[in-house]
């Protein structure tokens, strides 16, 4: 039997040198925990095997369950009926199967029947769904919006939202977006007041919300009448009705099994959030998590996708013998391993700073409020954040980009079957489109990143992987990776020398493409020196990316952004 965990080679080297006893002993209360709940761990070592058990439960589910119906899904759809929305038979059923293993509830605390998860193994369950069918992801992977009413919501209103939601009886979404007010969520316009009675209530549109037909809506509204700006906004909790109308679900490219709604508030009840005039604040928060939810949606599906490919091309003959013994289809093989790999180093560790961040977090506000603060503690906060900060944007950004490539290569390799809707790569092609547009598009996170790679954030991590000692074929990639940080430094001083301020937003890119790689370079010779294997996939991603970084200042050099002032002639 298949298990899209334990066959999974570089899923499971990650997993087996995983950094978070520090982050699960802040979760789970220096273990005390374990003597108010049932399941809940006594010590790391437990709780480790814990998450080993979920993940491997996970990909047996994933593997044998979700993914063969994961086509059926893709041709039923959801279908509004009469203002109701119908999901396919095939998305409850694996729904429900994820829900009866305990895994709707992963990242929620033990006290509303949560497992009280770290992130990082979050993560890792959504890779593993993704890879079987992404448009269930949609579903299992809002966890981060319990997550919200958890951290934010009061004690009655956790009460009555999270146990329906962990027990798989309800379905989360995450109500952000509205016409005119995409990804820039100052400019929303859905308007929340208070009736006679002191009670909540949301009147006004939103639309592009996945799973907007859900019992637990997270919505952003403006609570203050007459502002512009993000204090008069507010978060609510708003359980659905028949006061929330789906007017509308949308025709979609890919993810058919998740319906995107456009929904009317008709003077809809709903519960404050956490504090008057800081939604914003709170969705910023959330937002962390649903980047690298994306993240890991993309990779997962990336995965499937090269593994289509590879089966593919083993078993296709072309000229009397198998494609998979072609020099260019070999070459394109090995340039998706690569890119895979790189990108879960990078997605995990991202979600490990993650952990890190929110854990920390809990535990100076803990201290500060017992009269204990630790200013080491508070300064390892600080720096957690600002890495997090960083990471949460650029891995969005650059696995979904990357995702996109892997499947147009995958589905290239097929030839002309990879056209036809009855290949599983197609799906694929379709279903990852959206990675790189919703949580915000790969130009906005771009935009995040800049200024934390203009400071070169993670300057110290590069620093003390550049002093190592290396031996053998790494001493020779450690000196490319030294020349690689030489390239960055000369491109970030020409592209900050440049007065044109559209000039330096333009060549954003590069500087934040070139960061990337550096990091992730430095990740692959940390795991090249535990796992020969890796050696391979190191010396390939650094060797792409010294040439890549080359590019990319070579394009500043000659100017090649100064055109962006001239839009109006060019692109007329």
């Amino acid at each position: 039997m298949p298990n899209y965990f334990t066959e999974n080679e570089d899923l499971l080297f990650h997993f087996k040198r995983l950094d978070l006893e520090e982050a699960v002993q802040i979760l789970e209360d220096d273990y005390n925990f374990g003597k108010q709940f049932p399941g809940a761990p006594k010590n790391f070592q437990e709780a480790f095997q814990n998450y080993q058990g979920s993940l491997e439960l996970a990909g047996d589910l994933a593997a044998n369950f979700i993914a063969p119906r994961a086509d059926k899904v893709d041709m039923k759809g959801a279908i509004l009926k009469d203002g109701k929305v119908t999901y396919a038979s095939e998305t409850l059923e694996s729904y429900k199967q994820l829900a009866q293993a305990g895994l709707t509830g992963v990242i929620l605390p033990h006290d509303y029947g949560g497992i009280n998860f770290p992130a990082t193994i979050y993560m890792m369950l959504i890779e593993i769904v993704s890879r079987a069918d992404a448009s269930l992801m949609t579903l299992f992977g809002y966890q981060d919006v319990g997550e919200a009413i958890s951290k934010f919501g009061s004690e009655e209103i956790r009460k009555r939202f999270l146990p329906p939601y962990i027990s798989g009886e309800h379905i989360g979404s995450m109500v952000m977006t509205e016409p005119g007010a995409g990804s820039d969520l100052q400019s929303i316009q859905l308007k929340a007041y208070q009736d006679e009675q002191g009670q909540w209530r949301l009147n006004g549109v939103k639309h592009f919300i996945s799973n907007g037909c859900g019992d637990m809506l997270l919505v952003l509204a403006r609570s203050e009448s007459g502002t512009k700006n993000m204090f008069g906004l507010s978060l609510f909790v708003c359980p659905g009705g028949e006061k929330v109308q789906v007017t509308h679900i949308e025709e979609k490219m890919g993810l058919h099994g998740s319906p995107t709604c456009q929904l009317y508030f008709d003077d809809a009840p709903c519960y404050l959030v956490g504090k008057r005039r800081q939604g914003l604040l709170h969705v910023l928060y959330v937002l962390n998590h649903a980047r690298f939810s994306v993240a890991a949606q993309a990779l997962g599906i990336a995965e499937a996708a090269y593994q289509e490919a590879l089966s593919f091309a083993k078993i296709r003959e072309q000229f009397g013998k198998l494609i998979y013994d072609m020099p260019p289809v070999a070459n394109m093989l090995v340039d998706i391993r690569v890119a895979i790999e790189s990108c879960r180093s990078l997605l995990y560790a991202g979600a490990q700073w993650l952990d890190l961040r929110n854990n920390l977090e809990e535990k100076v506000e803990k201290l500060k409020k017992e009269g204990r603060d630790s200013e080491m503690d508070r300064n390892r906060f600080q720096q957690a954040a600002k890495i997090t900060d960083l990471l949460s944007p650029l891995a969005k950004y650059i696995i979904s980009e990357t995702a996109i490539k892997v499947c147009y290569d995958a589905q290239q390799l097929h030839g002309g079957m990879g056209y036809m809707r009855e290949m599983t790569v197609e799906r694929l092609a379709r279903d990852v489109r959206i990675t790189t547009i919703y949580e915000g598009t790969s130009q906005i996170h771009i935009g995040a990143c800049y200024k934390s790679v203009v400071n070169d954030v993670l300057g110290d991590f590069f620093d003390e992987n550049e002093n190592k000692q290396y031996d053998g074929e790494l001493e020779g990639l450690a000196k490319k990776m030294k020349e690689m940080r030489g390239l960055f430094a000369d491109l970030k001083q020409l592209i900050q020398d440049n007065e044109d301020a559209s000039f330096r937003e333009a060549a954003a890119k590069e500087l934040v493409d070139v960061y990337s790689y550096i990091y992730r370079g430095y990740l692959l010779m940390q795991e090249a020196q535990e796992n020969e294997r890796k050696i391979h996939i190191a010396r390939r991603f650094i060797a792409q990316s010294l040439a890549a970084t080359h590019k990319s200042l070579q394009a500043v050099k000659n100017e090649q952004f100064n055109d962006i002032a001239f839009t109006g002639i060019i692109c007329k």
